[in-house]
């Protein structure tokens, strides 16, 4: 067994044990989820999905609900363990009491978790409503006055999700939290709290009332992402520093800090990115009419003869709205039979890679899975889902997945994390690049020649897509990857990535973390909706294909650059983070926000937070710097325009480039 096995680091006993560690996050020893006396496996005639997926129907009591959801809820930030949860087609809860939550009575009502995944088995949100609230609450720092410690706050709410609900939202706070002098889980009546920063994201929710995104008390928050939803009253940002929006409706929007972009939402509010906004304030805002490609998240759900299926959804664009049908002219109802369910304590990458060759589509139930070859997905169409944040990682310095060149593989809902040895590359779409490209570390100088002949142009109508994929180079435990996602193919949909060089947890420092990119995308006509990576070494996402496309972009320079001569791009102070290659002629990128925190003490810059070249096609807009803390900063948004970012959380704008 490796010194970096997450079989070496199983549960070892009972009880949370919960202590403080540097920077305010939250550790906790291992711990063991008490059985539930309920037989919570697939109902009799569905396929056995392992013992952390849970099945839910209307036979439970609400009691019982509530209690099972409490005993998977407390999943330490790191743990091994994952959970999914489905509920079958019906009601839950009761609504009497929704005007008045705090003497409402029989409400489903718990917090989500890490690693936790909660869906519904619906053909559409509303078939499974929840009168109550399954809610996500900042991390209490001050329980005493909650107002005075707004860090970490949301800003360590990652991995966990829920999809296909409807709500009749009744909140009120839950076990500890209850007893509180100030509790965290106060909702108004009709509104529900999801306070979550990166790789937790809503899919296909009905709201029927308001959501609010942050704390009670206006703790940090660093999200997020909503898509194929619908919230029929308000969705109050409050502090969240960034938010992406996709394909839904909407009833009001209130609220901003730094870079807020919707494509394709009803009821989105007008773009103000720039503008005066009263009080000194300028707009943060930016909205599209539609979304150019989407591909929404294949989903278990229950058909109408019993069965349960997947469906996986077409891709489209020039998109708007909410999309949820199951016809056969919104995509494919997939039988189970022809998937392969892999479970983590028994599958190994060979025995997964055997069901793939033979054609089988694959479902990753919750575990982590250790894989000393790639996992290869190379049929076209072939659809691979996580369940529960299904987590892969190499043990040889392999990658972890790759895919063929091959119209429609759809790579949904999986967390990766880099090991030891290190890993040239952990996810790769498409095959590797020709040597003339392959510039390893340098990949962001804009050496070689046209990318005519990287990959075979396929039908933009059935791309290949990554959904919900979220990569982690340390954290769990000491990870190394020089490229963290690399896309060779054309035609490729990145839709929600979370790209994550660790900067707390296990694992962690400038010599032991290792990433120098994010993502790489060396493929033309390649589409990123709700591009998140953070943290990596030299640029963190590098464009060298053409016709590329990103709506909506954040991230973090890394924290711990020892000194500028360590973090120095060859005669350039620092990295950008969004790097489009000197020889690339056409690009566009909306909604930008690259942040700094060098906590070092070191006077460390970087030129710009993103750097392309300067010539027509290429065009970015609504882009921003912040400077979050510590010292140093960024001397220009963009290139040489675009006043610093320097102390006192500085958040210089720039509309549009070039900017005449």
């Amino acid at each position: 067994m490796t010194p970096h096995s997450p079989r070496a680091r199983r549960r070892v006993g009972a009880g949370i044990t919960a202590a403080l560690i540097a920077g305010g996050v939250v550790a906790a020893l291992p711990t063991s989820v008490a059985a539930h006396p309920r037989d919570h496996g697939a109902p009799a005639g569905d396929p056995d999905f392992g013992p952390n997926v849970t099945f839910i129907d209307e036979t439970w009591s609400t009691d019982e609900i509530n209690e099972f959801l409490d005993s998977v809820n407390d999943e330490p930030e790191f743990s091994q363990d994952r959970h999914q949860v489905f509920f079958e087609p019906g009601v839950y809860g009761s609504a009497a009491g929704e005007d008045d939550p705090a003497t409402a009575e029989g409400i489903i009502n718990a917090e989500l978790g890490y690693y936790e995944s909660v869906d519904g088995l619906g053909a559409v949100p509303g078939d499974v409503l929840i009168n109550g609230a399954i809610h996500v609450e900042p991390h209490v720092e001050c329980p005493d006055t909650p107002w005075a410690c707004q860090g970490p706050g949301s800003l360590t709410r990652f991995w966990r999700s829920m999809a296909n609900l409807g709500f009749n939202p009744i909140q009120r706070p839950t076990a500890e939290d209850a007893e509180r002098p100030f509790p965290a889980g106060v909702a108004e009546p009709h509104q529900m709290r999801y306070a979550v920063s990166q790789a937790a994201p809503l899919r296909r929710v009905d709201v029927r009332g308001d959501l609010t995104v942050f704390g009670r008390f206006g703790e940090y928050a660093s999200g997020g992402y909503l898509a194929n939803s619908r919230v029929e009253g308000t969705i109050t940002t409050g502090s969240q520093q960034q938010w992406y929006t996709r394909d839904s409706e909407v009833g009001t929007w209130d609220g901003g800090v730094w870079n807020m972009v919707f494509s394709g939402v009803d009821g989105a509010p007008a773009t103000d990115f720039g503008q005066p906004a009263g009080n000194d304030a300028v707009g943060v805002k930016t909205s599209l009419g539609t979304t150019p490609v989407t591909r929404e998240k294949p989903f278990l759900y229950r058909a109408d003869d019993g069965e349960l299926r997947v469906f996986a959804p077409h891709a489209r664009t020039g998109t708007s709205g909410v999309n949820w049908s199951t016809d056969a002219a919104a995509g494919d109802s997939l039988r189970l039979d022809d998937f392969y369910i892999a479970r983590a304590e028994r599958d190994t990458a060979a025995s997964i890679n055997r069901k793939l060759r033979q054609g089988k589509h694959l479902i990753l139930t919750p575990g982590v899975y250790e894989l000393n070859r790639p996992l290869r997905v190379t049929r076209p169409d072939t659809v691979v889902l996580g369940l529960g944040y299904a987590s892969l990682t190499p043990t040889r310095g392999n990658a972890a997945l790759v895919t063929g060149d091959a119209p429609g593989i759809h790579v949904a809902g999986i967390t990766v994390d880099a090991n030891v040895p290190e890993s040239e590359v952990l996810v790769q779409v498409g095959k590797k690049c020709p040597p003339s490209w392959a510039k390893g570390r340098g990949h962001g100088h804009g050496h070689g020649h046209g990318h005519a002949h990287l990959g075979h142009h396929r039908d933009g109508d059935d791309p290949i897509t990554l959904t919900d994929v979220f990569v982690r180079v340390g954290g769990p435990w000491v990870g190394k990857a020089v490229t963290s996602i690399e896309v060779n193919s054309d035609d490729v949909l990145l839709d929600h990535i979370w790209a994550w060089r660790g900067d707390h947890g296990n694992g962690i420092g400038w010599e032991d973390n290792t990433g120098a990119h994010g993502v790489v995308v060396n493929g033309d006509h390649v589409t990123a909706t709700g591009l998140f990576v953070e943290h990596y070494q030299e640029n963190q996402t590098v464009w060298n294909g053409e016709d590329g496309l990103t709506v909506f972009y954040q991230s973090e320079l890394p924290y711990d650059p020892p000194s500028q001569e360590a973090w120095t791009d060859g005669d350039r102070l620092g990295y950008a983070s969004y790097r489009v290659a000197d020889h690339v002629r056409r690009h566009e990128a909306v909604g930008l926000g690259v942040y700094s925190y060098f906590w070092n003490g070191v006077d460390i810059r970087t030129e710009s937070g993103i750097q392309v070249p300067e010539t027509p096609g290429v065009t970015l807009r609504s882009m921003t710097s912040v400077f979050l803390n510590g010292s140093g900063g960024i001397n220009h948004v963009i290139n040489t325009t675009g006043a610093p970012a320097v102390g006192s959380f500085a958040s210089p704008q720039v509309i549009a480039y070039p900017t005449s």
